[in-house]
């Protein structure tokens, strides 16, 4: 089916569609109108399908597009009438088809750029974790030479400083 180019599914009560429909990837027509209260979203592999021309989502309840839809570079004709769409907000969608893919590119780069972000913190968490254990460990290195030395001083038969003896 990866060869598939058209398809017609309106009509059919649809829930859901699943994760595999981005490997459709030579999919130009894509025909989803009209399944009414059953079809809410999209997955996001929906963005997979790279050559999508045109794309019918008519008559559904779709809240939301996959963030990943700014990636359908070759979409020329998008119907989302009768959706209660939320994201893109209608005032986008009523653009047309180009600002709504330029909107969905931009949150695509934003939660990128968001998550990029989000990585680089838990690298410099994890890099200052590091160096507060490398510390640490120093600390005890030296504390535990500290403890010989005094040990040394007072001589095997005299009483211990429990404070010397503490572990870090």
């Amino acid at each position: 089916m990866r060869s598939l180019q058209y398809l017609d599914a309106h009509f059919n009560e649809l829930h859901g569609l699943p994760l595999s429909i981005g490997k459709l990837t030579n999919l130009e027509i894509f025909n989803l109108s009209k399944n009414f209260n059953d079809l809410t979203e999209l997955p996001e592999t929906f963005g997979d399908l790279i050559n999508l021309k045109e794309l019918d989502l008519s008559n559904n309840q779709i809240h939301a597009l996959p963030d990943t839809f700014g990636r359908l570079d070759n979409l020329t004709k998008l119907d989302l009438e009768e959706n209660p769409l939320v994201i893109p907000p209608m005032e986008v969608v009523k653009q047309g088809v180009e600002a709504v893919k330029d909107f969905m590119a931009k949150r695509w780069l934003q939660l990128l750029v968001e998550e990029e972000r989000k990585s680089m913190m838990q690298v410099s968490e994890e890099g200052q974790t590091g160096w507060l254990t490398r510390s640490t460990s120093w600390l005890k290195t030296y504390v535990s030479g500290v403890t010989e030395t005094v040990s040394e001083y007072l001589g095997t038969g005299s009483p211990r400083d429990p404070c010397l003896d503490q572990q870090f």
